[in-house]
């Protein structure tokens, strides 16, 4: 088992926030404190240890996730570092779906920024203990109390700070623990280490003790004995005040708030004793629950406990340039030694592990034995994907599966030479078995591989690791947008599929009647046809038939989404009637029915939030309105600079940076995420239309 191991003295966290919050910085901070790295890394100058592929050190920004493991007062704390550029949301996703808290990093001067709320909600979904952790403190424009009410406002989240700082801006000298009412700075002539208590200046005294009073009301709100001590007089003591905080911190009810500037190297170490103080350990998390793969009907649970059977989830896939492919698993309960047969309960496989590895960002530990509560990766698992569950083979269980967004933007390449064509094969498939958001087909008109993700630069960065890593000479197409297909009305269709061939026939009669869904509500399908009109296990291949259809839709042949179909009748025959036959009868109904039903194209909708001085404001909010943008606010971040919202389609936003630098004087900046899919206006989609199919189409507008 893992060196040092105690379950009750591990944390397993993430760090992450919006791009440009510091949470690199922040993370290579904790590295050097705990004596892990012996100097600093820097993002800007491509030091830092985190970001270790050759393309984050050249653009300065995370594109994968990394994981670390470093030792703080006897405690274990697996971290892994996450991205925070929406092209690569998905590397956040699954790693919040194997973490047991979270360091939220927040900018004090841009506060709760989009990809900020992005990974909040991602944090929510999963259910993942927060801190929060207000940094770059010492920028010109920075305000603790302003990122606080935001995280309020935007987050809604009980925000609750546990230090304040002394001072801002240049003025930033260090924190006041409001737990322990003491002042920290931190030595500048050994980068921050030295740790220096003493009594709160008196300048600060009044507003420490007025923001101790609120943090203790807060708490006791949490905490029934807290408050009935509260209100007859006695002030909690710092470990009563820690020990309810955690409770309040584990349970979600609370978010403790601190600050710092970790690229001045203060506020770091105080960050690693809340992470222990308030983060709870693998034991303090519910026991994970899965299903039972032999009665699926039935669920089952696994304490955090060596004693317990084996079950882990592989989050990550990752290919290794010495031992391969490396599959990153969280163990949930039980313990495997390296050598041992594992069970893959998602693939009904068995697999062998042939290392196990403790991760520092590229550099590798072996070990023996991993037990519940660790983070690692494994080498020789030869059929394992992200999001599957491993487990014992004498107690099989299946665990929540990892989603994968949908990619929203795609682009065409092709091999330069005829070495390259069989290269680009096996790398672009390399590329789909590590990155489950990216997708690769191959186009049935003009045989060309389209490749798809999350936006220009995940292309741009798959495209540059096919040319870098897998040595492949590729030439890429234009950007274009992926649309969908929907219907705007009902709409209802009979169809009778008779086939004779001089033996046994096939026959089938299907009839559907589909109605339009919500935005995101995806594909629902309804049976209303009884066991005595057709025998039950037809019903599925009707469905399947169905299915098929929304994958090409009959407009511009894009799948179809938020639709629901519902079976209203059949007929079938005793001798030609098959699975098969009902396949196609489903998938001839339903392309009928959708054509009556007003069919129109979906496009994916960003969230954008353009930040500018003032004075450029005018220019553009009116290249936003050309753009098809719907403005949804506007507020003022910084005298001066204002913050525009709006929704845009994505096709509108390519080279969007040339134009707003042009525009801005190079002062404006931007970022934006996938918000949704909504109609195309009908005569912009009756052009989409006739530039992929070459046919001219009336596209129907329905109020």
């Amino acid at each position: 088992m893992s060196k040092d191991y105690d379950l009750q003295q591990t944390r397993n966290i993430g760090i992450a926030a919006h791009i440009d919050a510091g949470k690199t910085t922040t993370t290579e901070r904790i590295l050097f404190y705990t004596g892990i790295s012996h100097r600093l890394g820097e993002v800007h100058d491509g030091t830092a240890i985190m970001d270790w592929m050759d393309q984050e050190q050249e653009r300065g920004i995370t594109i994968t996730s990394a994981a670390t493991t470093c030792f703080w007062k006897k405690y274990r704390i697996n971290i892994i570092d996450t991205p925070g550029h929406v092209d690569f949301t998905m590397e956040v996703e699954r790693s919040m779906r194997v973490l047991d808290g979270l360091v939220a990093v927040f900018c004090a001067v841009g506060g709760v920024e989009p990809q900020s709320e992005t990974v909040w909600r991602q944090a929510e979904r999963y259910q993942v203990p927060r801190i929060a952790f207000i940094n770059k403190m010492d920028r010109v424009g920075a305000s603790f109390e302003r990122a606080v009410d935001m995280m309020k406002a935007r987050l809604r989240a009980n925000a609750v700070p546990i230090q304040m700082p002394m001072g801002a801006e240049a003025e930033f000298a260090g924190v006041i623990d409001l737990v322990a009412m003491k002042s920290l700075t931190f030595s500048e002539d050994d980068l921050g280490a030295t740790v220096n208590e003493s009594d709160i200046p008196e300048e600060f005294q009044d507003e420490a003790e007025s923001l101790r009073l609120e943090m203790i009301e807060k708490v006791a709100e949490t905490d029934d004995d807290l408050l009935e001590a509260y209100l007859g007089g006695d002030e909690p003591d710092e470990q009563q005040l820690i020990s309810a905080l955690r409770a309040a911190t584990v349970s979600g009810e609370i978010i403790p708030v601190l600050c710092g500037t970790a690229f001045r190297n203060k506020g770091v170490q105080p960050l690693l004793d809340a992470v222990i103080n308030y983060l709870p350990s693998p034991s303090e998390v519910p026991p994970v629950t899965g299903e039972n793969i032999n009665n699926p009907d039935k669920s089952e649970s696994r304490a955090p406990s060596m004693s317990e059977p084996f079950a882990a989830l592989a989050f990550k896939i990752a290919t290794d340039s010495y031992v391969g492919h490396l599959t990153y698993i969280r163990v949930y309960s039980g313990q495997v030694k390296t050598g041992d047969t594992i069970y893959n309960a998602s693939r009904r496989r068995k697999e062998r592990i042939g290392k196990l590895l403790r991760m520092h960002s590229n550099k590798r530990e072996e070990l023996s034995a991993i037990g519940a509560g660790d983070i690692c990766a494994v080498v020789g698992l030869k059929e394992t994907y992200t999001g599957d569950t491993l487990t014992h083979h004498s107690a099989p269980l299946l665990l929540e599966s990892i989603q994968s967004p949908e990619p929203v933007i795609s682009v065409a390449v092709e091999p330069k030479t005829g070495e390259d064509e069989t290269k680009l094969t096996n790398s672009l498939e390399a590329l789909s078995f590590e990155d489950p958001s990216f997708k690769v087909h191959t186009d049935s008109d003009t045989g060309q591989t389209i490749i798809s993700g999350m936006g220009e630069l995940h292309l741009e960065v798959l495209v540059e690791r096919l040319r870098r890593e897998f040595q492949v000479g590729v030439s890429v197409g234009r950007p274009q947008v992926t649309y969908r297909e929907t219907i705007q009305r009902p709409g209802k269709a009979e169809f009778e599929y008779i086939k004779q061939t001089g033996g046994k026939g096939q026959y089938a009669k299907v009839e559907l009647a589909i109605k339009p869904l919500k935005r995101g509500e995806g594909f629902q399908f309804e049976s209303l046809v009884k066991g005595q009109q057709i025998p039950p296990q037809f019903i599925p291949a009707i469905e399947k038939g169905v299915r098929g259809s929304l994958n090409v839709g009959d407009l511009a042949g894009f799948s179809a989404t938020d639709i629901k179909v519902t079976l209203v009748s059949a007929g079938y025959h005793e001798v030609d009637s098959s699975e098969m036959s009902f396949e196609v009868a489903a998938s001839m109904t339903f392309s009928d029915a959708y054509r009556g039903a007003a069919p129109a194209l979906l496009e994916p909708v960003m969230k954008l939030e353009v930040v500018t001085p003032e004075e450029f404001m005018g220019d553009i909010i009116g290249e936003l309105n050309s753009k098809r943008a719907r403005i949804r606010g506007f507020e003022e971040r910084l005298a001066g600079v204002q913050v525009i919202n709006a929704f845009v389609p994505l096709v509108e936003m390519f080279g969007y940076a040339t134009d707003l630098r042009s525009r801005s004087q190079g002062r404006a900046t931007f970022s934006m995420e996938f918000a949704h899919y909504d109609l195309v206006p009908a005569p912009i989609a009756k052009k989409v239309i006739f530039r992929i199919t070459g046919v001219e189409v009336d596209v129907e507008t329905v109020d």
